[in-house]
């Protein structure tokens, strides 16, 4: 490969490698909406997947995510923050900025993958000067490569492309095309139209290299036609210059000419030109022995090449050059150019040997260095013994120390554990005693207000419906002292007594009321456990003070219904509410509510469970009556 054909395949370099994002111009709209939708939890997948952008694209995803994690909390301590700054600081190109801020990623998980993107990072704003990579700078490569390899890095497809750019900025082509391929197939987007377009310029390199110009043009082509279909202006651009190469191996140095000239004019309107794009056009010119122009291209590419204070200079533009002078006849003018390309060739060298001499003498400190622990390695050893037993010895006495304190302490716990089972105990059996009290407030209660509805009928003088009512009531009487002596009856039995006491109720208060008792379809009241005379006291209220001097039919719900564990228990009736002029019933209704709060709490609360009611009084709301609503734990028997 001619000089002309290397410097035309150099600005396929940002393409072959990572830094090609820049000259991508035009994203696929689809592309843009994939990346704004990547989650900002896993900033890897993004970084990742801007591989995929155009540099436009590139760019404003980096100032947007620089934007936002400037204004985060603790936006130092985040590795990434670092990231998108220094990427920032490379658009720039302020490479030592963008280095400095590379260096301060530190990740407080330890993670490898943020670590190998730090690294790659720094490698590969130190190897973008397009000169060659010297062998401290290379070994650092191989080493971020390997330990991404052992890791199985996400990133390990980018190592690949590093070591690729170096041996390609070495000159060693053969070594650059397979870490080339290695990089395409390892590449989590490889399938994607950007990653293509790389592959068919690095194809068009093989071919380029084998002289092979059917190859050349069938890659080219496919280029371009990929380029075309997602608008990619700098890759149609670009296959313009590689056009050129192949029409210089034909010798059609009239057409090498003009495609050079469409793809310098690009460069220009993109302002993106480069060193190798002028000399690449002075070549064209000089094939075509239009030496002044080539000699003028030739001088624009070297001062834009010392522009750059990140790139070295090389002298391979002053070959052009020289040979422009020669054929020209400026002998004098060719040879002050080969003296200035020889001094900058001796620069290199010296720049070079000054790196392997430092090479060689830290690698002297370090194998000193080495020599020196050894020695000391082995004195500590025998130290580490004498300590090792002096331990063992601490440790033993330690173990003997701590048992027998864990022995007084195990006997004292278990005499603290006995005497606060007793007082357990004892509050257990005062709980119970207080519970069954409670409960005896309400038998009396309630048999004096039955054996009050008896007294109305008798001196109502009729006397069947009193025999009927007294054979009712001792049932009912009967069903609830048995019930009194339990802690807890089946909802069955509770719903029956409920509409024994209702059918007496509706005896003495004819016509004055209706009621409805419902349990739940999905609920089994034989299976259900209840405390006894839970509902009867509301029911009581509600009969007695909500259903009396009322100018219309009273209704009385109760119903059962479970939900999440728990016994939902509601008593509603449209009776007179409560007002500020009953104060008497204010105070029964009042008694029966303490009393129940009091037996939750003797129950449930006790022991951890949840359990409450309410009182609603629906007078404040516009509306006739109170509603009561009850929730005791699900207790199954």
């Amino acid at each position: 490969m001619n000089v002309r054909t290397a410097l035309a395949v150099f600005p396929l370099l940002p393409l072959l490698f990572m830094a090609s994002c820049k000259d991508r111009e035009k994203p696929r709209k689809d592309q843009e909406k994939t990346f704004s939708a990547t989650p900002r939890q896993d900033y890897l997948s993004l970084v990742i997947s801007m591989d995929t952008l155009s540099y436009d694209g590139i760019r404003k995803a980096v100032y947007r995510e620089d934007s936002l994690l400037r204004h985060t909390p603790d936006s130092n301590a985040n590795p990434f923050f670092h990231y998108f700054r220094g990427r920032r600081y490379s658009m720039e190109r302020q490479q030592d900025s963008a280095i400095a801020e590379y260096k301060k990623m530190v990740d407080t998980k330890d993670d490898v993958e943020v670590e190998l993107l730090k690294t790659y990072a720094i490698l590969d704003n130190t190897t973008n000067n397009g000169t060659m990579v010297e062998g401290a700078l290379m070994n650092s490569i191989l080493a971020g490569l390997q330990k991404a390899e052992s890791s199985h890095s996400r990133l390990t497809y980018r190592f690949y492309d590093l070591m690729a750019k170096a041996y390609y900025q070495n000159y060693n082509g053969k070594e650059s095309l397979e870490y080339a391929e290695r990089y395409y197939k390892n590449h989590p987007y490889k399938s994607h139209p950007v990653i293509r377009q790389r592959y068919y310029d690095i194809s068009f390199m093989l071919a380029s290299s084998a002289n092979d110009y059917d190859k050349m043009m069938l890659y080219n082509v496919k280029a371009r036609n990929l380029a075309k279909s997602i608008g990619d202006s700098m890759a149609i651009a670009r296959s313009y210059d590689n056009l050129s190469q192949v029409y210089e191996r034909q010798g059609q140095y009239e057409k090498t000419l003009e495609c050079s000239r469409i793809f310098i004019d690009y460069l220009r309107r993109t302002n993106n030109l480069q060193p190798t794009a002028y000399n690449n056009l002075a070549v064209s010119f000089l094939r075509n022995n239009q030496l002044d122009s080539a000699i003028y291209y030739y001088k624009e590419a070297i001062a834009l090449a010392k522009k750059d204070k990140n790139r070295k200079e090389g002298p391979s533009y002053y070959k052009g050059l020289i040979e422009a002078y020669k054929k020209k006849g400026a002998y004098e003018e060719a040879m002050k150019a080969a003296d200035y390309a020889f001094s900058v060739e001796i620069d290199n060298i010296k720049q070079i040997e000054a790196v392997k001499v430092a090479e060689i003498q830290a690698k002297y400190e370090t194998e000193k260095k080495d020599r020196n622990i050894a020695e000391l390695s082995s004195r500590n050893a025998l130290n580490e013994k004498v300590i090792r037993q002096q331990r063992w010895t601490l440790g033993l006495a330690s173990l003997v120390f701590i048992g027998i304190l864990l022995f007084f302490y195990i006997i004292h716990r278990q005499y603290r554990l006995k005497e606060r089972n007793k007082l357990l105990q004892l509050e257990n059996s005062r709980l119970n005693i207080e519970q069954k009290l409670l409960q005896a407030q309400l038998n009396p209660h309630f048999i004096f207000n039955s054996i009050a509805n008896l007294q109305s009928l008798v001196a109502s003088g009729d006397t069947k419906e009193s025999v009927r009512y007294l054979s009712a009531f001792s049932g009912l009487l009967r069903s609830v002292l048995e019930q009194s002596r339990k802690d807890f009856i089946s909802l069955e039995e509770e719903v029956t007594s409920l509409k024994n006491y209702l059918q007496l109720q509706q005896m003495r208060f004819a016509g004055i009321f209706d009621y409805e008792v419902t349990v739940a379809e999905d609920l089994y009241p034989e299976d259900i456990l209840i405390p006894p005379m839970l509902v009867q006291p509301f029911v009581e209220n509600a009969i007695e003070h909500g259903f009396r001097n009322i100018q219309y039919k009273g209704i009385l719900k109760v119903s059962f219904r479970t939900e999440n564990n728990q016994l939902f228990i509601l008593v509603d009736d449209n009776g007179t509410g409560i007002t500020r002029k009953e104060e008497g019933q204010q105070k029964k209704r009042s008694l029966a509510g303490i009393i129940l709060k009091e037996r939750l709490e003797a129950l449930f609360k006790s022991g951890g469970q949840e359990a409450d009611f309410e009182i609603e009084n629906k007078v404040n709301n516009g509306t006739h009556g109170v509603t009561v609503r009850i929730v005791i734990p699900e207790i199954r028997d």
